[in-house]
C-alpha cells in the first residue's frame, strides 16, 4: 500500500515537471480562502489564456521545483504562501500580475484570515442607532459617539495591521460597517523568468507613477547635459535655439545693427522714445 502512494506522488511530481518545462514563466500563487466555485471559473477564464494553475500538495510543488532543471526554478520555494499553486504561462509576468489584479473582487473577512493590507475603518456616520454597538466599535478599537441620533465614527483608526488574523469580533463588527477587506482572486507571490524572480513589491507597478518617472528622468537627463555642454541628436536643437536667442541678445547690447535684428532694434527704440516722453514734463511739452 506504501510502495503505491509512493508511485503515485512519483508520478504526480513527474507530471508536474512536464508542464512546467512547457511554459517560459512558473509563478507561485496563493490560494488560500478562494471559494472553490470562483477558483473553477478562473481557472477556466484563464485557460483561454494560455494560463495553466496547477494545485498539488506544497512538498510536492517543492520537489517539482527542485528537480524540474529550470534556471530560477527552486528560487520560488520560499514564496509558496499560504496555500500555494503554481501558475504556468508564456506571457509577460508583469501583464499576468495585472490579469490577475484585475480579476480581483472584494469580500468580507472571516475569523482567521489574514489581511493582504492594513485595514482603515474611517470617520463618519453609520446606520446604527444608538445602543450596545457603540461598546463593539469600542471593542475593536474604534472610537464611536452620538451625532444626529445616529452612531458616528469619531476618527479614522488602522483597526488591524496587514498579515495579522481577524477576531470573529472584528470580522463581524467590519462585515456590519459594510467594509470587506479580502481580496478574493488568486495572489500571485512571485514569478520566476529566466532565472530571475520578481516578488509582489516588484511586478506591482503603479503604471502612472511609472511614465511620470521616466518623464521626470528624461528632463533632469536633458537638463543636466545642456549645462554640462553635452552636444547629441537629442539635444542639439536646444543648443541652436539657445545659441541663437545669446546672439541676438548679445546683438541687441552691443548694438550691432544686422538684418536679422534690425526689426527688435527698431522697436527698442520706439519703447525707449515713449519711455522718455512720458517722463517730459508737461510744460516742456
Amino acid at each position: 500500500m506504501t510502495a503505491s502512494i509512493s508511485q503515485k506522488k512519483k508520478d504526480l511530481v513527474s507530471n508536474l515537471i512536464s508542464e512546467i518545462k512547457k511554459y517560459k514563466i512558473i509563478g507561485a500563487v496563493n490560494v488560500e480562502g478562494l471559494p472553490s466555485g470562483a477558483l473553477q471559473k478562473m481557472r477556466f477564464s484563464l485557460r483561454k489564456d494560455n494560463v495553466k494553475i496547477i494545485m498539488t500538495k506544497r512538498r510536492l510543488i517543492k520537489v517539482a521545483l527542485e528537480k524540474c532543471g529550470k534556471k530560477g526554478a527552486i528560487d520560488l520555494i520560499p514564496h509558496l504562501k499560504g496555500m500555494p499553486a503554481l501558475i504556468l504561462t508564456n506571457e509577460n509576468p508583469f501583464k499576468l500580475f495585472k490579469q490577475l489584479e484585475r480579476s480581483k473582487s472584494q469580500g468580507p473577512a472571516k475569523a482567521g484570515q489574514i489581511a493582504p493590507n492594513d485595514v482603515l475603518v474611517k470617520a463618519g456616520p453609520t446606520p446604527f442607532a444608538p445602543g450596545p454597538i457603540i461598546g463593539e466599535l469600542g471593542a475593536v478599537g474604534i472610537k464611536a459617539g452620538i451625532n444626529g441620533g445616529k452612531v458616528e465614527i469619531k476618527a479614522d483608526v488602522t483597526v488591524l495591521k496587514e498579515g495579522k488574523a481577524f477576531t470573529a469580533q472584528l470580522a463581524s463588527i467590519l462585515s456590519r460597517l459594510m467594509i470587506f477587506p479580502m481580496e478574493i482572486g488568486l495572489n500571485l507571490t512571485a514569478a520566476c523568468e529566466d532565472g530571475l524572480i520578481y516578488d509582489k513589491t516588484v511586478l506591482s507597478v503603479d503604471e502612472k507613477q511609472y511614465i511620470e518617472n521616466i518623464s521626470a528622468c528624461a528632463a533632469w537627463a536633458m537638463n543636466l547635459s545642456i549645462e554640462a555642454k553635452i552636444y547629441n541628436k537629442d539635444n542639439i536643437e536646444v543648443f541652436i535655439t539657445k545659441a541663437s536667442q545669446e546672439s541676438i541678445n548679445l546683438a541687441m547690447d552691443a548694438p550691432i545693427y544686422a538684418k536679422e535684428i534690425i526689426d527688435n532694434l527698431i522697436g527698442k527704440a520706439n519703447a525707449q522714445m515713449l519711455s522718455v516722453s512720458e517722463n517730459v514734463p508737461d510744460e516742456c511739452k
